[in-house]
């Protein structure tokens, strides 16, 4: 994938073209449903806005993304980023891991992430196995997600996957390191467990951002670390730190959608639900049910003379 284009020269983020429900930088009619002007500017995001946000103080968001109509809900809402994550591979797939998915899969997604936002900057995940293997495989792996319309791709690994994230950047596309609890390592991890904790391990984890930053990504995200150590990385690391149950010291956080809107049933310590869809989609459904059964869906007002 080819790098976003160059901002201007006095700025990271340029004027967003009309939004498709509205004028330039339009947020589509949602200010007056609860995403005040004040949440975004009416400018596209790109990886130097994060590098702005995080030079500012200001605290950026990311969500993950799998679908056209959650995109452009989101891209209206003022999220920031959107990350076409490979945990499309639990929430949408039906995997039990995230290294089930498959790279065409990811393609297919961030496709229609892309298509249908106009100001989020959108990052895909490189699928388990499609990097691992050489600095050619990754390069290789990163143009198909930059040609299905990603503006970044994401890969775990610190020291480990330094030359890769090196050879990615060197082909222009940009990159966001993963370290902490890397969800495609599970099984070698042992487990869902928070990493970094004691001093060698928290010492392993600060090598492994120093890594990911000295190979050239320009964002990095911090899953399952404590706090305290979260907050060094981001106060040393010159790069924006998205935290991923690594407390608020990040410059930005990320949840899976489906369980910040309380669709998915998990709720994990880090996880904040901010809807419960799964019990209002469940009560729509059923009504639905019931009315069809009871002959009295479709009424008049819902069909043709």
């Amino acid at each position: 994938m080819t790098a976003p284009e160059s901002p201007s020269p006095r700025s990271s983020v340029d004027a967003a073209p009309p939004s498709p429900t509205g004028g330039a930088g339009s947020t589509g009619g949602a200010t007056g449903a609860g995403a005040p002007e004040q949440r975004r500017s009416p400018r596209r995001v790109r990886t130097l806005t994060l590098q702005d946000f995080k030079e500012q103080g200001r605290k950026f968001s990311m969500l993950t993304s799998y679908d056209a109509l959650t995109a452009a809900i989101f891209d209206d809402a003022g999220v920031d980023v959107l990350l076409v994550g490979d945990s499309a591979g639990n929430v949408v797939l039906g995997y039990e891991a995230t290294a089930s998915i498959s790279h065409e899969a990811m393609q297919l997604f961030t496709g229609a992430v892309a298509r249908s936002v106009t100001r989020p900057l959108v990052i895909a995940d490189l699928a388990f196995g499609t990097y691992e293997v050489s600095e050619q495989q990754a390069v290789a792996s990163g143009i198909d997600l930059v040609r299905a319309g990603a503006h970044a791709v994401k890969l775990e690994g610190g020291v480990r996957s330094a030359s890769r994230i090196r050879a990615l950047v060197d082909a222009g596309i940009a990159v966001c390191g993963h370290i902490g609890f890397t969800p495609q390592s599970v099984n070698q991890l042992g487990g869902n467990r928070v990493q970094g904790r004691g001093d060698e391990a928290a010492e392993r984890l600060l090598a492994d951002a120093r890594a990911v930053q000295k190979a050239g990504a320009f964002a990095v995200v911090l899953e399952m670390v404590p706090a305290a150590l979260a907050e060094r990385v981001s106060a040393e690391l010159t790069i924006p730190t998205i935290g991923i149950g690594a407390g608020a010291g990040c410059d930005g956080q990320v949840l899976v959608w489906q369980d910040m809107a309380g669709l998915s049933g998990f709720s994990g310590r880090f996880v904040k639900q901010y809807a419960q869809l799964r019990e209002t989609l469940g009560a729509a459904a059923g009504q639905y049910a019931d009315e069809v059964r009871a002959g009295t869906f479709p009424d008049a007002d819902h069909a043709f003379d």
